[in-house]
């Protein structure tokens, strides 16, 4: 699944292209993703011009100037391709501008969404209500963490991929900020010292930004907008290496947890 980083990457990579510019044509290619699309998509954003993108968690947002938020999850499988050659079977939404440029959200296992709503009501839409701080914001310190880690015996992997704790943090960068940080996934997060939690926010900041800097990891269907695909996969120090040496030159061991593999070092992660 595309995570934080893979849709900060589709934002940047978009922004050129549609930012500033008036949509002339919106068309639906079907009526659903993994949700009913609204009805009222084409008419509310075609004649539109967009005045900003941005994200939230794993969400992408672009505003419009009728007051309008255009909001996609790229669920599983989605990406946006720009100006294609040529249309493919999953392409569920194009949309073109003034200037001759084109966008396609093709999507081939539609576990995406598309929303759209009023943008003064974004706050309050019901899956950003019970978000946690940005992990890239002001707001993710280690005083935020030991706050929502207190008393708590569940492992910090899993409370790190709760998005009420912080948002947009998936299984692949959280297992990643974790070696960085050096501490074990199992740990029990409410038994992390302080200096190790701040090193924690420092290590997860490090991880998404060379992530981004990379254009995001390419699993499966992921690719930027511009078509390159994402190269921080080169980079992991533990994802997807097990039997591998750690940096530290320890072996890479895989466990399962919650149903997702979590990798990690136990020579250097305590």
């Amino acid at each position: 699944m595309p995570e934080l980083p893979e849709v900060e990457t589709t934002v940047r990579g978009l922004a050129p292209v549609l930012h500033g510019q008036r949509l002339t044509r919106v068309v639906a290619n079907r009526a659903d993703l993994r949700r009913a699309m609204p009805v009222d998509l084409g008419q509310r954003l075609t004649g539109a011009t967009v005045t900003g993108l941005s994200r939230r968690a794993k969400y992408g947002l672009i505003d419009t100037d009728r007051g309008d938020s255009f909001i996609f999850h790229l669920g599983m499988s989605g990406r946006w391709r720009v100006d294609p050659e040529e249309p493919l079977v999953h392409d569920h939404l194009v949309l073109e501008t003034a200037a001759g440029r084109q966008v396609v959200l093709n999507d081939p296992r539609r576990f995406g969404s598309v929303d759209l709503m009023p943008t003064a009501e974004v706050p309050a839409w019901p899956p950003f209500v019970a978000l946690g701080p940005e992990p890239l914001g002001p707001d993710f310190t280690a005083e935020h963490l030991e706050r929502r880690f207190a008393g708590r015996i569940a492992p910090v992997k899993l409370l790190l991929l709760d998005q009420r704790i912080v948002a947009g943090l998936g299984n692949i960068y959280v297992c990643e900020a974790l070696n960085v940080a050096r501490i074990a996934p199992t740990r029990p997060a409410g038994q992390i010292a302080p200096e190790r939690l701040a090193a924690l926010v420092d290590a997860t900041r490090a991880v998404l930004l060379s992530a981004i800097e990379a254009g995001g990891s390419t699993l499966r269907d992921y690719a930027r907008p511009d078509g390159e695909l994402g190269y921080f996969s080169k980079q992991f120090r533990v994802y997807g290496r097990e039997g591998e040496r750690c940096p530290c030159g320890g072996m890479v061991e895989r466990r399962v947890d919650g149903g997702r593999s979590t990798f990690w070092c136990r020579t250097c992660q305590q």
